[in-house]
């Protein structure tokens, strides 16, 4: 039997697309956060590597993964302005880390799988 390849709908391929960078983001988010930044500088970073993201789903995030003991923040006037800075913490880096190997092994798995349908 023979498989038809019928082009996929816009929108659900654009579905699918932000439920694989929903789960990326927090990985790019943590390992943006090794250095110490603010929320404005590390949206442009991420944006900067690819990775765009809105202020309405940074903020959520950032506030989710302090809660979770993986980020602090504190308040700091810089240029006459307050700014919320955030950085991981030893929790955060080890979590980090771990987050990495296991994309790095679902990557490598999704190759294996995927190589062969070239």
């Amino acid at each position: 039997m023979r498989h038809r390849t019928m082009p996929v709908e816009e929108d659900l391929f654009e579905k699918l697309r932000v439920e694989l960078r929903r789960g990326s983001l927090v990985l790019a988010v943590l390992g943006a956060l090794r250095e110490e930044r603010y929320g404005y500088t590390l949206r442009t970073s991420l944006e900067e590597a690819g990775l765009p993201i809105d202020e309405g789903a940074l903020y959520p995030l950032l506030r989710r993964l302090e809660a979770q003991g993986l980020l602090t923040s504190e308040w700091r006037e810089e240029a006459r302005r307050n700014k919320r800075f955030y950085r991981l913490t030893p929790d955060g880096l080890h979590v980090l880390g771990q987050l990495l190997a296991e994309w790095n092994a679902i990557s490598e798995s999704i190759l294996r799988l995927t190589e062969g349908e070239k």
